[in-house]
């Protein structure tokens, strides 16, 4: 341009046939100190223009380390609306559904008379992910539904879904004219099937905000990453009261992580307690760059070994995993 059980959701950009449906996307995961429970990472993403959905599971317990699965080949392969996904997220479940996952996207999609609607898929066993279904949460004055994430948030019980959209005047129906600016969009959810209203959650207008992902630090402290689409980089913001607090930009408010990149998606490491990776897609080059940080408070990111990390994977999220799920993983598609 992130569990109830697993649910995978995705998102795409393209041209749209009219549908009476939606598609949605997820990406985001909670803080945490050590856990030797988790063994390995699931990463989820789309390559370059082939909308579909390929897994990669680290090599061990190693944040940066991926081999494909399947043999490179996909692993889920939309067929509803334009038969397209992009940013993909994985989103586990929270409250009653911690056995579940989901996975979350949004369809091919323009910006103008896109795809309202979010994919979702579900799953309990990250093999088996039914039958995806396409939920529109968007109203008709907007022009598109981007990149969808959500997170658990255990004050309200529910998960907050979030997007990104832009909007036209009410009697400009077919949006030809001028939209305002991109911005970030939330509803509540209990089952990713029922929305609530959607709402504003960021609004930088003039600037045009999209591709919003948000880490939990624990104790009402969390961290959000979004990209500046007007000015085409990727910043970072801290809230320490809760998801409708005060954020501020650590470094300041011209502060950034890095330009020329989008979809960022931040992921705890399972090893070293307060260690951070972020991946950023630089989209005019070779897709995904790991960074690490281990103090949030601040903004400094640095550059991570590459070596092992593959090239060219675009928009998408990671998930930690047991060691249960890793070896059914390895044995069904590594």
């Amino acid at each position: 341009m992130k569990i109830i059980g697993l649910v995978s959701i995705l998102c795409a950009v393209g041209a749209v046939a009219a549908i009476p449906t939606q598609s949605l996307h997820f990406g985001s995961i909670a803080a945490r100190a050590n856990t030797t429970s988790l063994v390995g990472y699931l990463g989820v993403f789309f390559l370059g223009n082939d909308p579909n959905i390929y897994f990669y599971l680290s090599n061990g317990n190693d944040a940066i380390s991926f081999s494909a699965l399947n043999g490179g080949n996909p692993i889920l392969v939309p067929t509803l609306g334009t038969g397209g996904v992009r940013d993909p997220s994985i989103v586990s479940a929270g409250g009653a559904d911690s056995g579940k996952k989901w996975y979350i996207t949004t369809w091919d999609a323009s910006q103008r008379n896109g795809s309202l609607s979010i994919f979702i898929w579900e799953s309990t066993d990250l093999i088996n992910w039914g039958t995806e279904r396409l939920v529109q949460v968007e109203n008709d004055d907007a022009g598109m539904v981007w990149a969808p994430d959500a997170i658990w948030d255990a004050n309200k019980g529910q998960y907050l879904v979030h997007w990104a959209s832009r909007f036209y005047p009410a009697n400009d129906t077919n949006h030809t004219g001028t939209s305002g600016a991109d911005m970030i969009r939330y509803a509540y959810t209990s089952d990713f099937v029922t929305f609530s209203t959607p709402q504003t959650f960021i609004d930088y207008s003039p600037t045009s905000v999209i591709d919003l992902c948000i880490l939990s630090l624990g104790n009402g402290s969390y961290a959000r990453f979004m990209k500046n689409e007007t000015a085409t980089n990727v910043f970072m913001e801290r809230s320490d009261s809760g998801l409708f607090g005060t954020w501020t930009r650590p470094g300041g408010a011209t502060a950034i992580v890095r330009s020329s990149v989008e979809g960022p998606y931040a992921y705890m490491d399972n090893l070293v307690a307060g260690n951070v990776t972020l991946i950023l897609d630089y989209f005019n080059g070779d897709g995904y760059h790991p960074f690490t940080s281990n103090d949030l408070n601040v903004d400094d990111w640095a550059d991570a070994n590459r070596t092992n990390f593959p090239v060219g994977l675009r928009h998408g999220s990671v998930l930690s995993v047991t060691q249960d799920q890793y070896d059914a993983l390895s044995a069904m598609w590594g």
